[in-house]
C-alpha cells in the first residue's frame, strides 16, 4: 500500500508551507505499509518557539485555503516546543530543533520510504546544522563581559 494522490498533495503543500516560513530539514515519509491510521508524517524544526508557531499556522491556513483541509486534533500549543497537526490522511509534526535531535523521529521511520517534496523544501535540509553552527560562533565571539 502507498500514501494517496489526496495525502501526497497535502504533504507536498503543507512541506511548501513550511519551507516558504522557513522551516529547517523538512522531510515526509510514506508510513502506509506500518501505520493503519495514517499515510504519510512531514517532519520540519525550527530555532525557537516563536517560528515553530508560525510554521504550524502557515500549514494550517494553506492546506485549509487550497484543498479544504482542517486538523481533525491540534497537539502541543502551549509550549510550542512540539506541535502536532493530525489530518488523518497526514500527521505533520513541527518541532524546536532540541526536540528533533533529542526524539530523532528520522530514527523511527527511516525504514520508510521518503516522499519527494517540493524544491524549495528539500532545500530545507541542513538548515538546523548550519543555524546550530553560526549559533556557536556568535557566542564565541561576544565579549566576557569584562570591560576593563
Amino acid at each position: 500500500m502507498t500514501a494517496t494522490d489526496r495525502s501526497l498533495d497535502l504533504i507536498s503543500t503543507a512541506a511548501q508551507a513550511a519551507a516558504d516560513k522557513l522551516a529547517h530539514d523538512v522531510i515526509a515519509y510514506d508510513v502506509s505499509d506500518v501505520l493503519s491510521i495514517t499515510d504519510a508524517f512531514l517532519l520540519a524544526s525550527a530555532p525557537n518557539d516563536r517560528q515553530v508557531r508560525a510554521i504550524v499556522d502557515e500549514i494550517e491556513e494553506r492546506l485549509q485555503k487550497e484543498l479544504g483541509a482542517k486538523p481533525v486534533r491540534r497537539e502541543g500549543d502551549r509550549e510550542s516546543r512540539w506541535i502536532l497537526l493530525d489530518y488523518v490522511d497526514i500527521v505533520v509534526h513541527v518541532q524546536h530543533s532540541e526536540e528533533r535531535v533529542f526524539y530523532a523521529l528520522e530514527r523511527l521511520w527511516k525504514d520508510c520510504p521518503e516522499l519527494e517534496l517540493p524544491a524549495d523544501a528539500k532545500a530545507t535540509r541542513g538548515k538546523a546544522e548550519e543555524h546550530a553552527k553560526l549559533q556557536a560562533a556568535e557566542a564565541a565571539e561576544e565579549p566576557d563581559g569584562d570591560w576593563r
